[in-house]
C-alpha cells in the first residue's frame, strides 16, 4: 500500500506548466497509490465553489477522473483556497478534511496540517486568518458577485506578498513550539505540513523521543510528492519539462 502526499500546487492560469504538470501526475503516479492527500493550497486563489474558471473547472474533472479510478483523495484548506466547499467536493471527488488531522499509518500516529497556523510569530497573519475562518465573514464574502470577489482575492494575494517581502524568513517559518505542543497533544511523532514551501525532513527530539517534521514542496518551478509505502516515507522531486 502507498499514499501520496501534496501541497501548494497554486494551480492558476498563470502557471499553465505547473497546471499541466499535476494533470499528468492525477493520470500516471496518483493512480498507482490509495490515497492521495492534499494539505491546502491547490489553487492560487479559489472564491467560492461557483466559479466557473475553466482551469479550475479542469483541474476538478481530473481530479474527479482519479476517484473513479480508484485513488481516494483528501484535501485540506489552505490559505489560498479555504473556502472550497460541499459543491467542490461533489465535483471532484474529493473529501474535504479537518485542519489539523491525525492518521494512523501502520503503527505510528501522523499529524496532517497546512501548516499556516504553526507559523505563530506572523502575527498579523494569524489575525487575518482567525478573522476570514469565521463563518460569519465566509457567508457575507460568498454574497458578493463572483466578479466582486475575484476582485478582493487579487488585491489580497497583492497585499500578501507585500507583507511577506517586508518579513524576515525566520517569522515565515514554523514555530517550535507550536510544532512541539500540536504533536504532543495528538501523541503523534511524524508531523507533515506545506504551506513554508521549504522541503525537507527534519529529525528531531520531542520529550526525549524521535520525532521529525516533513515539509512539503510549493509546485511552481517542479512538483514535490511525498510517498508512504509499509512504513517509509520517500520526498520526491518532480521534475518538470519546459518553462512556466
Amino acid at each position: 500500500m502507498s499514499l501520496l502526499f501534496i501541497s501548494d500546487l497554486h494551480l492558476d492560469a498563470a502557471y499553465p506548466a505547473a497546471c499541466a504538470q499535476f494533470s499528468a501526475f492525477l493520470r500516471g503516479a496518483a493512480r498507482e497509490a490509495e490515497a492521495l492527500y492534499i494539505l491546502g493550497d491547490l489553487f492560487e486563489l479559489w472564491v467560492g465553489d461557483d466559479d466557473d474558471d475553466p482551469v479550475r473547472a479542469a483541474v476538478c474533472a481530473d481530479l474527479s477522473a482519479l476517484t473513479r479510478a480508484g485513488t481516494a483523495c483528501h484535501i485540506m484548506h489552505g490559505n489560498r483556497d479555504f473556502l472550497l466547499g460541499e459543491r467542490f467536493a461533489a465535483a471532484s471527488g474529493c473529501q474535504l478534511l479537518t485542519d489539523p488531522v491525525a492518521l494512523e499509518l501502520g503503527d505510528e500516529r501522523v499529524l496532517l496540517t497546512h501548516g499556516d497556523l504553526l507559523c505563530r510569530e506572523d502575527r498579523p497573519y494569524q489575525q487575518l486568518r482567525a478573522q476570514v475562518r469565521r463563518p460569519n465573514w465566509q457567508r457575507r464574502f460568498l454574497r458578493l458577485p463572483l466578479a466582486t470577489r475575484r476582485m478582493l482575492a487579487g488585491a489580497a494575494r497583492s497585499g500578501s506578498q507585500r507583507h511577506m517581502n517586508r518579513l524576515p524568513p525566520q517569522i515565515m517559518d514554523v514555530s517550535p513550539d507550536a510544532v512541539s505542543a500540536a504533536m504532543r497533544a495528538t501523541g503523534a511523532r511524524t508531523l507533515i505540513h506545506g504551506h513554508t514551501h521549504r522541503p525537507g525532513i527534519h529529525d528531531f527530539q520531542l520529550d526525549g523521543r524521535d520525532a521529525r517534521r516533513i515539509v512539503l514542496g510549493a509546485w511552481y518551478e517542479q512538483g514535490s510528492c511525498l510517498k508512504w509505502s509499509n512504513g517509509s516515507y520517500e520526498l520526491q522531486t518532480l521534475a518538470r519539462t519546459g518553462p512556466e
